[in-house]
């Protein structure tokens, strides 16, 4: 086995390695309850590309050993996220032949000799203009782009950092890396600032990292290669050429294909009721998509944490690893929609779960290579992504739909019922054109009534001390929700979800002058709050969906009152 020099330091921890795609071999089995068969990759015409080699593709707690595991029990850092991206000065093997010399155990000791092997990262701030007065928000948006664009061609020998081909825009704070689905949400402020050069370099990085590993990272980090995030890739290229998206799918056609066969690896060999990786074969043999992470042991950017939640809970810890980093995977870590019990983050068990946003995702990326197949005239590639869709569409509304609710929900596969909870990623079918007319219609009665707060729409109804809940609101919500209700032209409700976000970000820009990555919905001026980090301002995704919708509703981007939301005005077309 080839980590088995590592096992000592990570069984002293209580961990096993589950095995890294590209870093070390394909060997992991993708575990799942029930037990499942053991599949094969799918079609041929989907196989992934072929990944960098195990050198280039090693996170952290692989290289360094017990080293990594001691500066992370220790707390040398506040942040667990700031060892896993420090810079080794030299060789891994001579660093931890020094540490074995060195044998320092004190948290001083530790922190000494990292500081004499490695180069610690700095943060990304988005308050430190080149302007010394306060200025509007759509200037301070514009004026961060600069600031937070990076340009990272290479990387330093042995540093988590993944290379890319072209600059990008990072989201700010300890996200000092290009993330997979915040850049969707931060390009369509890039648009709105004339930055059509940054989208498409951003693309075009995407669609490195998916010729290079086979798909997109969680991030550009080698820790964040066992997963990936919410498939936004083609819509990101369909902003590239946005009055005739199949222009741009066409373009990028293999990379979205290859995506695609990333998400269903092992589809072709499940038995209903099984599942392998990222693919579920429902009882009646339709196929469906959840979270995943290839690997079961502590996340090395919250290792700490991760290994503490171990000690508390009575699961087993590898399969309660896999569902955090699953979680992880879903960009909503952490959330009372991944609980068990709806209360505690110990019960957490991701993988059992069919998710509405993921599914609704997936129907949009087969949509999208169905319709870029069609234009290039590829009819047997057109006519299989559209029967894919439409089985998809079938599957979702057997599963996922609640009549009776009027609303989508997240689905226990292994249980077969769906999650009684509600939450805001019911509006991601009218996002992808999912929804019937009478589904979206009965979506955006719920919402109103359930979810719209005074400051936007509220990720879940539930406080759980968790950030993906009450009573946090996230700029990614807001933008799913506008936009998928003015696909169905439930324009008055758009556009008061547009306002009331707008008076949530107004209040506290006026305040402190940040922009920062969540806001406090239920109370309007409040910053959000809970998770495992601190609030952090820059902040990429919140700039971008904010500068897109003053850019829509250009005469509620200055109100900061939510009463003023009331009465609907112009909207940008």
């Amino acid at each position: 086995m080839k980590c088995a020099w590592i096992r000592s330091g990570l069984l002293s921890a209580g961990l096993t390695l589950a095995m890294l795609p590209g870093a070390l071999g394909q060997s992991q089995q993708a575990q799942s309850q029930p037990a499942q068969a053991q599949s094969q990759p799918a079609q041929a015409q989907l196989q992934p590309a072929a990944v960098v080699s195990t050198a280039a593709a090693t996170p952290p707690q692989v290289l360094f050993k017990n080293l990594f595991i001691a500066v992370q029990r220790a707390n040398v850092f506040p942040d667990s996220k700031t060892f896993a991206d420090a810079v080794p000065k030299s060789a891994p093997a001579e660093i931890l032949s020094r540490f074995d010399a060195a044998a320092p155990h004190s948290r001083e000791a530790l922190q000494a000799f990292v500081a004499e092997n490695f180069v610690l990262p700095a943060q990304v701030s988005g308050t430190e203009l080149p302007a010394v007065e306060r200025v509007g928000i759509v200037k301070h948006i514009d004026l961060l782009w600069d600031q937070l664009t990076r340009t990272t061609t290479s990387a330093p020998p042995y540093s988590s950092l993944l290379p890319l081909p072209e600059p990008y825009v990072v989201p700010g704070g300890r996200f000092r890396e290009l993330y997979y689905w915040d850049s969707y949400f931060t390009m369509l402020g890039l648009v709105e600032s004339g930055r059509q050069d940054l989208v498409l370099h951003m693309v075009q990085d995407f669609a490195s990292l998916i010729d290079t590993y086979g798909h997109v990272p969680n991030g550009t980090r080698t820790y964040y290669l066992s997963r990936s995030q919410p498939p936004f890739f083609y819509a990101m290229v369909g902003l590239l050429t946005a009055e005739d998206p199949a222009a741009s799918y066409t373009r990028f056609l293999p990379q979205l294909r290859r995506e695609y066969a990333f998400w269903m690896e092992g589809e072709k060999n499940l038995s209903p009721g099984t599942a392998h990786r990222r693919v579920v074969s429902m009882p009646d043999g339709a196929v469906l998509n959840r979270y995943w992470d290839d690997a079961d042991t502590p996340r090395d950017e919250s290792y700490r944490e991760d290994a503490g939640l171990a000690q508390r809970s009575s699961r087993i810890p590898q399969q309660l690893y896999r569902d955090i980093r699953a979680a992880a995977e879903s960009g909503w870590d952490f959330s009372s929609r991944w609980f068990a019990d709806g209360k505690t983050l110990e019960t957490i068990d991701t993988t059992e779960i069919i998710p509405i946003d993921l599914n609704s995702l997936l129907f949009g990326l087969e949509q999208a290579i169905g319709t870029g197949c069609a234009r290039v005239r590829d009819k047997p590639c057109a006519t299989e992504f559209t029967q894919r869709a439409a089985a998809r569409r079938a599957a979702v509304n057997h599963y996922l739909w609640d009549s009776a609710g009027g609303v989508f929900r997240d689905y226990r596969w292994a249980k077969r019922a769906q999650v009684p909870r509600i939450s805001a990623a019911t509006l991601y079918p009218l996002f992808a054109a999912l929804a019937s007319k009478l589904q979206a219609a009965a979506v955006a009665a719920t919402v109103s009534r359930e979810l719209l707060k005074a400051g936007g729409i509220v990720t879940t109804p539930f406080v759980s001390g968790q950030q993906w809940d009450a009573p946090n609101g996230w700029p990614p919500v807001q933008w799913i929700g506008v936009s998928g209700l003015r696909h169905y032209s439930i324009s008055p409700l758009a556009e008061r979800v547009a306002c009331r976000w707008m008076v949530s970000v107004n209040r506290v820009y006026g305040q402190s002058g940040k922009l920062v990555e969540k806001y406090d919905v239920m109370t309007t001026g409040r910053v959000g709050g809970g998770g495992e980090y601190p609030l952090q301002d820059g902040f990429g995704w919140t700039n971008g969906v904010m500068r897109k919708l003053m850019a829509l509703y250009p005469a509620d981007a200055a109100k900061s009152a939510p009463e003023s939301c009331g009465s609907p005005g112009a909207a940008r077309r």
